[in-house]
Formats: C-alpha cells, sequence, structure tokens
C-alpha cells in the first residue's frame, strides 16, 4: 500500500513525497482512514513508527479551508521537545495547504506565544501546563477545537499531567474527535481511553511494551564506579560517532557530561533545568555531529526525533520499566537499527529484573572488555600507584550477581576478559 491509497490530498501527497515518504507506516495505514472518517482512535505502537504524521495529515485534511482564528485542533504533549518535534511536522506537511500552526511550552516567556495567540492558529500544540496557565488567564479560546490529540498519553500519566488535561477537557466542546496515541498500551491508558473516546478504532501496531526488534540489547554487570570509564572506552575503542545517555537525575546528567569531557569525549546535557535555548543547541549540536554524546534525564526520552541514532546507552537503569522501552525507542526508528546498552551496577540488579519481566525475556550479559580506570577510582587508600591486582572479574548467579571484590576500594587499574562466560 502507498499513501496514494488512504485518501490524502493532492497538496499533502505532494509534502509526502518531498519528504521522501512513499510507503506508510502500519500505524498510519491503519490511523489515517480512521481519522479522516471522523471517528475517535485509541493508537498504541513502538515509537518511531509514524505515529506523529498518523495524527498530523489526516486533521491537516480534516482543517480544509484555513481560517486562523481560534485553533480548531489542539495536540497536547508531555514535553517540550515533543511539541516543537510535532509542530514542526505540521509545518512541513501542511506546507502547501496553508493551515497555521502555533506551538506553546512552557520554560520560556510566555509574552511572545500570548502576540502569537492574538494573530489567531488552525493547529495548535501545547504542554498542558503552560496551555491551562494560557487559558485561565483568558488569553487562549479552546471553544472552537473539533478534535483533541493525546499524544504519548501513557507518559502525560507518569508525569502527572492528568488532573490538567481534565481541566483542559472542561474548556473543550463536548462534541470533538478524540484521538489518543502512545508508545505503550497499559491497562491505565486503556481506563483513561474508556472515560474519554466513544467507540474508538483500536490500533495496536505491537506488543503491549514490545521494543522495536531491530534494536540489539546488551547488559554490561560493571561496578558504579567504573561506569564511566566504561562508557568512555566503548565510545573510543568502537569509533561511536553519535550515543545518547541516559541517567536518572539531572545533576547525574551534568556531572556524566563533564567527565565525558574531561576524557576527550565531546558531550552536552540535556534535561528540564536547562534552558530552552540551551536544549535546542544541544540538540542541535548533536544532530550536526557537532558533539558525541548527548546525555539526557528522562525529559528527553520522549520528543526527540533523531534520524539513523545508532546507540542508546542506559547509564543508569530506570527506576520505570516502560520507561526503558521509551528510552531504546529513541534508535532503531522508521526501520532503521540500533544498540541500545545498559550500564548495570549491583544494586541495580532488581530494576533489571523488572524490565526483562516487562520485556518477558532475558537480556544478554556482554564479557567486560578490557578498560583503565584512573589510579584515583582503582586503588584502596595506601595502596601506591601503579601497584596491579588480579584482575577483576564479574561472575553471575541465579537472580543477581556477585559482588566479589567489585565494592570500592577493590578493583584493578585495568578489566581482563573474563574466562568464565556471562
Amino acid at each position: 500500500m502507498s499513501f496514494s491509497n488512504l485518501g490524502l490530498t493532492p497538496e499533502l501527497m505532494r509534502a509526502v513525497a518531498e519528504k521522501g515518504y512513499a510507503t506508510p507506516t502500519p500505524v498510519q495505514r491503519e490511523a489515517i482512514p480512521a481519522v479522516l472518517a471522523g471517528r475517535d482512535v485509541l493508537a498504541g505502537a513502538q515509537t518511531g513508527t509514524g505515529k506523529t504524521a498518523a495524527f498530523v495529515l489526516p486533521i491537516l485534511q480534516k482543517l480544509a479551508a484555513p481560517a486562523a482564528g481560534a485553533p480548531r485542533a489542539l495536540v497536547l504533549t508531555p514535553t517540550r521537545e515533543l511539541a516543537a518535534q510535532v509542530a514542526a511536522s505540521a509545518e512541513d506537511y501542511g506546507r502547501f495547504v496553508r493551515l497555521r500552526t502555533l506551538v506553546i511550552f512552557g520554560g520560556v516567556s510566555e509574552k511572545p506565544q500570548i502576540q502569537a495567540l492574538r494573530g489567531g492558529c488552525d493547529l495548535l500544540v501545547a504542554t498542558p501546563g503552560r496551555l491551562l496557565d494560557l487559558a485561565q488567564q483568558r488569553l487562549l479560546d479552546l471553544s472552537q477545537v473539533r478534535c483533541l490529540v493525546l499524544d504519548e498519553a501513557d507518559r502525560m500519566l507518569d508525569m502527572g499531567f492528568i488532573p490538567a488535561i481534565r481541566q483542559i477537557l472542561k474548556l473543550l466542546p463536548r462534541e470533538r474527535q478524540n484521538l489518543m496515541f502512545s508508545a505503550t498500551y497499559s491497562e491505565d491508558i486503556r481506563a483513561l481511553a474508556a472515560r474519554m473516546l466513544r467507540d474508538p478504532v483500536a490500533v495496536e501496531v505491537a506488543a503491549r511494551n514490545a521494543t522495536a526488534e531491530r534494536i540489539e540489547q546488551h547488559v554490561y554487570r560493571v561496578p558504579k564506579d567504573h561506569k564511566r570509564h566504561l562508557l568512555a572506552h566503548l565510545i573510543k575503542s568502537d569509533n561511536w560517532q553519535q550515543v545518547l545517555v541516559f541517567t536518572r537525575t539531572k545533576h547525574g546528567a551534568n556531572r556524566l557530561c563533564q567527565q565525558l569531557q574531561g576524557a576527550g569525549i565531546r558531550a552536552a546535557a540535556i534535561h528540564g533545568n536547562k534552558s530552552q535555548g540551551a536544549r535546542v543547541r544541544a540538540l542541535s549540536d548533536f544532530k550536526e555531529g557537532a558533539i558525541t554524546a548527548l546525555v539526557a534525564t528522562e525529559v528527553a526520552a520522549r520528543g526527540l526525533d533523531i534520524k539513523e541514532l545508532p546507540y542508546v546507552v542506559n547509564y543508569e537503569l530506570p527506576n520505570v520499566p516502560e520507561d526503558y522501552v521509551h528510552r531504546i525507542g529513541r534508535t532503531a526508528r522508521a526501520g532503521g537499527s540500533g544498540r541500545a546498552v545498559s550500564l548495570v551496577a549491583p544494586d541495580e540488579a532488581a530494576l533489571l529484573r523488572d524490565i526483562e519481566k516487562l520485556l518477558k525475556r532475558t537480556l544478554p550479559v556482554l564479557t567486560l572488555p578490557a578498560f583503565e580506570v584512573p589510579p584515583a577510582s582503582a586503588q584502596p587508600a595506601g595502596v601506591p600507584s601503579g601497584v596491579h591486582r588480579q584482575p577483576h572479574r564479574v561472575h553471575t548467579s541465579g537472580q543477581g550477581w556477585r559482588r566479589g571484590g567489585g565494592g570500592r576500594g577493590h578493583a584493578p587499574r585495568s578489566y581482563a576478559r573474563s574466562r568464565r562466560s556471562v
């Protein structure tokens, strides 16, 4: 099937062709006709499967002639990055239909956004907090919205946006089309859909919480204090040109970024405490190859559209297993392939088990390569620099793995490959 079979207008077909797309993805094949027919839709699909185009294209067609008054279609996203990505896609696909798209989100001055809203728009893309704030100030009219999209609805739940979304729903017309798109298809999402959607078309193009089959997933068992040295070794020895690295905290992202820079690796951090300008610059530099490692917190797990990203590293495992799916979904997008590497410390064994339970599979554990650990990190107090201990070996046993000599102050200056398969 080609896009020409989906009932899109020539103007939209021209925009799709100029972006180089000829064949719709499974979620696009199922969702686009349903949206054009006016049906509510509940779609569960992996990240990187074309969900944005699956709702942007039919919405642009349904908006038809531009009005540029109060918005007639509203897309809610959980993060600034995802909002910007959706708005950019709408601009690209709508270049020949003269519809006006605006994007509003927090973390930046609201004055330019208020000024832009006064000029009117057809499609509004927003994060819930900023949207609700402007609506409560009576600076935004939502009475004309005929189509509402919740993008990454499961992330909305995770980030606590549901109360804000309930307030927003009260400001919208009762008669409207509702579309819910999500990377995972949990029971909580089904419950939310039952309250919000009317007789929806269910589109599920991947098994629940499945990760892209093209993603090669591996684990390294490594003491926490040595993770940064292993990561630097992998980047340098394997000549990684582009790697997205996830940490749990903003402080951890900043610290790791500085450590990688100290190891001679071009790195930048992106998280919620960074200004929007700094986040945009870091992402732009990453896409253009000016930096090798982009260190991110969970806020960047959604909405980062990076073509042909080859590597994702879980420097620290997420506390929520589903977030692992979102993180590694940054690679192997749009039919590509990729590799996801997780660095697992002894105290993260339970988190790994939760992830494997969610995936219904055991992730393969790779033998540690030999890599150098600076003396300050490797030598216990009182051991002079240059003294080499026996090679440290990591063993696995049952559900966890033995700490052995991997505690603080007992690691060698370099790791040797284990003789025992792990």
